[in-house]
């Protein structure tokens, strides 16, 4: 179990897991489980970060804000935005068709739509962050990536695979879905101690997240991708952080 944590932490952020060695396709499949725990670890730091900032008296809570999505991205590496980027040049681009929209997805450049896409869900979270702090609610923080990653576990669970190869195909071969089915349910446990009532609200927004962004890929592409994941991730996120926001005010 440990080791399969590792694997998760090393893939999804830029935070200095030791080495857990070699790795198969079956240990790719254990990490599954523990991506919610690895969102957990990014939750908590976020959320430290913005309350650091906050307690020193940081003059600006815009800035302050800005910070923690600085911070919240160097955590991840980018990992997720580059997924929301190369998809979004491919749904456009795409046309519909399949094939292209694959292939537009492996094209490591990046388009207008992509640029668009990346700046309109980044202004999203940071305006969403600061209201969050403004409102003494960055608690919201430390569920939000843990539900975001939540997501990939579902996917995984409910979704073909796009691709015949890749490492999606790889980690979809080995997933263990009675311990994936196990690490939903304690994060679920874990966001009802957390933020209470509050959390049927926010799960029904990732839910709602979820279920239209996987209509979509199965529309267009029959499953999804390593780039559609990556997105799904972000639009969750963004989606999450506001539905906090408005939690907060009630």
């Amino acid at each position: 179990m440990w080791r399969a944590f590792l694997i998760a932490g090393r893939f999804l952020t830029r935070l200095p897991f030791p080495d857990p060695g070699s790795v198969s396709g079956r240990d790719l499949g254990r990490s599954v489980a523990f991506y919610p725990l690895a969102g957990l670890v990014i939750g908590l730091l976020i959320w430290g970060l913005a309350r650091l900032l906050v307690g020193f008296g940081f003059p600006d809570l815009d800035l302050a804000a800005a910070l923690v999505l600085v911070g919240w991205v160097w955590l991840t590496g980018g990992l997720h935005l580059d997924g929301l980027a190369d998809t979004a040049d491919a749904w456009v681009g795409g046309l519909g068709d399949r094939s292209r929209t694959l292939e537009i997805m492996k094209d490591p450049r990046s388009g207008p739509f992509a640029v668009m896409a990346l700046v309109l869900v980044l202004l999203c979270k940071w305006t969403a962050i600061a209201a969050l702090i403004t409102a003494d609610a960055a608690t919201a923080l430390i569920l939000v990536p843990v539900l975001a990653r939540a997501q990939l576990l579902i996917l995984f669970l409910t979704t073909p695979y796009a691709r015949p190869d890749g490492m999606g195909a790889e980690i979809g071969a080995n997933l263990q879905p009675a311990a994936a089915w196990v690490g939903l349910g304690l994060t679920l446990v874990a966001s009802v101690l957390l933020l209470g009532s509050k959390t049927l609200g926010l799960v029904s927004a990732a839910g709602i997240v979820l279920l239209l962004w996987r209509w979509s890929m199965m529309v267009r592409l029959g499953g999804f991708s390593g780039d559609t994941a990556g997105a799904l991730v972000e639009l969750s996120e963004a989606v999450l952080l506001a539905a906090a926001v408005l939690f907060a005010s009630v």
